[in-house]
């Protein structure tokens, strides 16, 4: 298994300043690859607290790619809803080179309903713009005077510039919460797909559907799982608990009450059942998503176990993407703990340790 570190901003200007936010979250990624953390994933986000100081993950990830020089760098995702695909594809191409060919792109169809609104897109036209703006960066990644007619975009005879440093393209990643649609569609296309235990889907049905779907699609090996949890490592649990509950907690607020649309009449033929995702995660707590595996918080053994208990649950993922700053997690604390789970808890699932 491989660990990476995942920043997703839920805080705003009156908890603490942009620049401080983004100037402790380089901080974190300068440690990475000491630490043997395999990757460097940010969002896509807008307008609220919960996201909104991510509007655009390649330009966290660009400055990333000058302090990392070895891990990954993973857009959790891009939103083709909200972008022309012809300048997400020369912005990708451009980070792909800035970064020495280590960018992968994760794309999404995005799922908040005020997003959706400000922007002036109709959230039941969001699996149409999402398929049609996923295939259209394809071709323009991958070949050159290409031509599309969509529904929403389209183009002609056009080269994208710069052409991608890794041939054909970066890979790609499908973002998933619980509609068994999108992980089976990932699957057949070959991609890789990213879930969020969050949200306490059948986790193991769903992962077991986009591997099926993608060996009866014929594509080699078995692909890609990656996993997102909150993860706070300390040398007690009492230490670790007294530290990450009132920020998971407030993460947690956060994020429902930027889908609160979804529970105050919302609806659309796209999502169909989030009115009850959404009531059932305002029901969650700290102590809920750790006792279900969703958060890995406690002393290294006892993450050790949770780690552990939460990859046999699934049937076995290859990749956790680990938020260790959300919140108004403090900075120290947080280098701390990855520390700590770097030291402790990484070599018990590296490929050597799982052999022996």
């Amino acid at each position: 298994m491989e660990f990476g570190v995942q920043f997703f901003p839920d805080i705003g200007p009156k908890v603490k300043a942009a620049e401080a936010y983004f100037r402790e979250c380089l901080a974190i990624v300068d440690e990475a690859d000491a630490l043997n953390y395999t990757h460097i994933r940010t969002v896509e986000h807008y307008f609220e607290d919960y996201g909104g100081y991510s509007p655009n993950p390649i330009v966290f990830l660009t400055a990333a790619a000058m302090r990392s020089k070895r891990a990954r760098l993973i857009t959790g995702a891009v939103l083709p809803v909200f972008n022309n695909p012809l300048k997400l594809a020369g912005e990708i191409g451009m980070l792909d080179a800035i970064s020495g060919g280590r960018l992968e792109v994760g794309f999404a169809r995005a799922f908040l309903p005020h997003e959706f609104s400000r922007f002036g897109v109709s959230p039941d036209e969001s699996r149409d713009r999402f398929s049609e703006g996923m295939e259209q960066v394809r071709l323009l990644l991958e070949g050159e005077k290409v031509s599309h007619t969509g529904r929403f975009h389209g183009f002609k005879d056009v080269t994208s510039l710069p052409r991608p440093t890794q041939r054909p393209r970066p890979p790609f990643w499908v973002a998933a919460l619980s509609t068994p649609q999108s992980f089976e569609e990932a699957g057949k296309a070959g991609h890789s797909v990213m879930a969020i235990p969050l949200a306490g889907g059948k986790m193991k049905e769903l992962v077991n559907l986009y591997r099926n779907a993608w060996r009866t699609a014929g594509h080699s090996g078995n692909g890609r799982v990656m996993l997102a949890f909150h993860m706070f490592c300390a040398p007690t649990r009492a230490e670790a608990v007294e530290v990450a509950r009132e920020p998971l907690n407030r993460y947690l607020k956060s994020l429902v009450t930027a889908a609160s649309a979804w529970t105050e009449g919302m609806s659309s033929k796209d999502y169909p059942g989030y009115d009850k995702i959404i009531a059932g995660l305002a029901a969650e707590t700290f102590e809920s998503q750790v006792q279900k595996g969703a958060a890995w918080v406690g002393s290294p053994e006892e993450i050790c176990d949770q780690v552990a208990a939460y990859d046999e649950m699934v049937g076995g993922f290859e990749i956790a993407s680990l938020q260790v700053n959300f919140n108004t997690i403090p900075l120290d604390a947080a280098l701390r703990s990855m520390r700590l789970f770097a030291e402790k808890v990484i070599p018990r699932f590296s490929t050597a340790a799982r052999a022996a």
